[in-house]
């Protein structure tokens, strides 16, 4: 039993370093284990609450018209021409933005099989209105995962 558990662990290190390897250049700031985890869980909440903006369209068609949120992009996106303008358009409207490691746990934590290249998580829905409960625990959420973002963007320029 204790080989079969050894065994899982060193392919979970193994997909690890594959997604780590696929990395571009440009993915910085990255999410930490923690911070990918909690942000992972921010957007699978907000899938939940029809807050999300998905793909590379919709999200620059948002930001354009002024929605605000917190932007988490996939690092391991090729070409990387596809989305190297998403985190300038984020810095011109002070939206914090986010690189995480693998397109496809973004896709499944935005409850879609299609692996993303970039989310757009909205405090609010676009259409119709949440219970107050629940407004209240996607703000929380938001606002923590938000405030972590800028701290990891400000410790690294």
């Amino acid at each position: 039993m204790g080989s079969d558990s050894e065994t899982e662990r060193s392919a979970q290190k193994q997909r690890e370093k594959k997604k780590l390897a696929a990395l571009a250049p440009i993915a910085k700031p990255l999410a930490g284990k923690k911070l990918c985890k909690r942000t992972l869980k921010l957007v699978r909440l907000a899938a939940e609450h029809k807050c999300l903006k998905r793909g590379v369209k919709e999200v620059v068609k948002s930001i354009r018209r002024g929605n605000k949120g917190i932007c988490v992009i996939a690092g391991n996106i090729s070409p990387i021409d596809v989305i190297t303008h998403v985190p300038i358009l984020c810095e011109e409207v002070n939206i914090p933005y986010v690189y995480v490691p693998s397109k496809e746990d973004l896709a499944n934590a935005g409850a879609t099989k299609r692996p993303t290249c970039c989310v757009l998580v909205l405090t609010k829905p676009a259409k119709g209105e949440l219970g107050q409960e629940e407004q209240e625990k996607l703000k929380g959420e938001h606002d923590l995962v938000a405030t972590e973002i800028t701290e990891l963007a400000n410790s690294m320029f």
